[in-house]
């Protein structure tokens, strides 16, 4: 099913305990409502991103919709989500430019990347899911979300917060309280809350004080300016395309992207990242909807590298399936990938508007000043996150020194000059040191210590186990070859999640 629903009921009342399968639909009243919604929840993020990484974001939100309608096509419905603009590529972008890039060379390097990705997917298809815990286990997944994230630390520091400290620090503020207070919904769209915050408190400032003397990103220099300059969103029209970039007059839109080696490789981890949070997605879908999506993991990820090449083809940003969007559907249990399809609509039209684009082009550097402190943060977190709900245990030497080797090189933005006209530094550098460190190290361990590289599962106690007094392999309880290690106050076992023994009582090795 790729085109076509089954109306749910009458398509306008649902009980307390319904659900709206991916293949269904209610009145195309509530369905273009429910659209709307989603694209609320992804506004936010889809528009900063790209703001952030120096390309338009009226053909961000363009180029989302698109992205979203092959992803739907690709993975015929069967996985309800919505295509916004990845943040994996943010640490990229910043090491393009700070190299002395452009536009269509950041843009370039991302569509590589999306090729990359889009085959990766293939192979996944074809070969099955469980290939990617065996190549990227959670300890090194985690560890290249997190050097991504924390690596833009300097461009906070050394672009956005100069250029308006007080506005930075109160959007900054006015972001956490908006995230941490505001309930349900509400609390998923305080990124997009807050730079509207921020924006309002920088108008009221130059009423109040007058232009302020700081760095301008607009020139590239320490001048006099207004925060707020909407100069660009008056002379923009409501209707039309983006504009065509022509960095000679500052103008970045739509490009042919400009393909670069050494800045490639600078982007190459970002699919790491993408790998990694894809598949996160499309377990939480499976989750809620009850369905067997592991069949269509591959073509998910496959979906958005094809997304990703597409966009960045004309100089639009990179993209990557939304958590925000899948906890809409999680609220209001409409899985119906009709409305993701409305919402894809509703978000090209959005990017039909140059003074949409230009308004948002607008967005005052001390906004995104405070923005991006929380939003890199964030990023960097949610490869803390991978660990904590894989329970990675650092206790062990192979998680921890190859990791800590590879974030801080990262952070640091260390380089290695290979020759005179090459060199691996940041990201790239980084992520290399944690994967090639992290296989090394586990095919060179020995294998009594092999034995040991297991994480833990709770599970349900089966019946029979009365005592751990005795604790060892639980074989007579259907736990063959997993070690059972105590039991959690609510009677819960807690047992060595690993494979389990062959006939001859023998465990594959583990490297995660």
């Amino acid at each position: 099913m790729a085109l076509g629903w089954k109306l749910h009921g009458d398509g306008k009342t649902l009980g307390p305990g319904d659900v709206v399968a991916p293949d269904e639909r209610l009145s195309w009243g509530r369905t273009a409502g429910l659209g709307a919604q989603h694209v609320v929840a992804m506004f936010g993020a889809t528009f900063v991103f790209p703001l952030i990484m120096g390309l338009n974001p009226q053909l961000a939100i363009m180029m989302s919709g698109i992205a979203t309608i092959i992803f739907l096509l690709i993975v015929n419905g069967k996985v309800p989500s919505y295509l916004g603009t990845s943040a994996a590529f943010v640490g990229g972008a910043a090491a393009v430019y700070a190299q002395g890039g452009t536009p269509p060379q950041v843009t370039g390097a991302i569509l590589v990347a999306g090729v990359v990705l889009a085959l990766v997917g293939v192979f996944i298809h074809f070969i099955g899911a469980a290939a990617l815990t065996k190549v990227l286990p959670p300890v090194v997944t985690g560890a290249v979300v997190m050097l991504i994230g924390f690596n833009l630390a300097p461009v906070v520091a050394n672009i956005y917060w100069p250029q308006d400290q007080w506005i930075a620090l109160a959007t900054m503020t006015a972001t956490i309280l908006l995230a941490t207070i505001l309930p349900g919904f509400w609390g998923r769209v305080s990124v997009l809350l807050g730079l509207v915050f921020g924006y309002v408190a920088s108008w009221l400032a130059d009423l109040a004080t007058g232009p302020i003397t700081a760095f301008n990103a607009g020139t590239g220099e320490v001048d006099t300016h207004n925060r707020v300059n909407w100069d660009g969103v008056m002379s923009a029209p409501w209707f039309g395309f983006p504009p065509a970039t022509d960095l000679a007059n500052g103008v970045v839109g739509w490009h042919t992207p400009d393909i670069k080696l050494t800045f490639v490789l600078l982007m190459l981890p970002a699919v790491i990242a993408l790998v990694a949070e894809n598949a996160g997605h499309v377990k939480a879908v499976e989750e809620m909807t009850g369905a067997d999506l592991d069949p269509m993991m591959g073509r998910a990820i496959a979906a958005d590298g094809v997304g990703t090449i597409i966009a960045s083809s004309v100089g639009g940003s990179p993209t990557t399936t939304y958590a925000e969007n899948i906890g809409v559907m999680a609220s209001t249990r409409v899985y119906s990938t009709a409305a993701y399809y409305a919402a894809a609509l509703v978000a090209i039209v959005f990017g039909l508007s140059p003074k949409f684009g230009a308004l948002v082009s607008a967005v005052p550097g001390g906004v995104l000043g405070g923005i991006t402190v929380v939003l890199y943060g964030m990023i960097g977190l949610l490869g803390a996150k991978i660990w904590v709900e894989n329970r990675v245990d650092f206790s062990r030497p192979i998680n921890l020194v190859p990791v800590a080797a590879g974030i801080i090189i990262a952070i640091g933005d260390t380089s290695l000059n290979i020759t005179s006209t090459f060199s691996l530094a940041g990201i790239a550098f980084g992520t290399i040191v944690v994967i090639t460190a992290y296989h090394l190290v586990a095919w060179l361990m020995p294998a009594s210590m092999r034995d040991a590289n297991f994480g833990t599962a709770t599970i349900a106690s089966p019946p029979g186990i009365q005592s751990l007094d005795n604790l060892g392999f639980a074989e007579d309880y259907g736990l063959r070859g997993r070690r059972v290690l105590g039991r959690t106050d609510d009677g819960h076992l807690i047992v060595e999640d690993g494979p389990q023994a062959d006939e001859d009582g023998e465990r594959p090795r583990v490297d995660a």
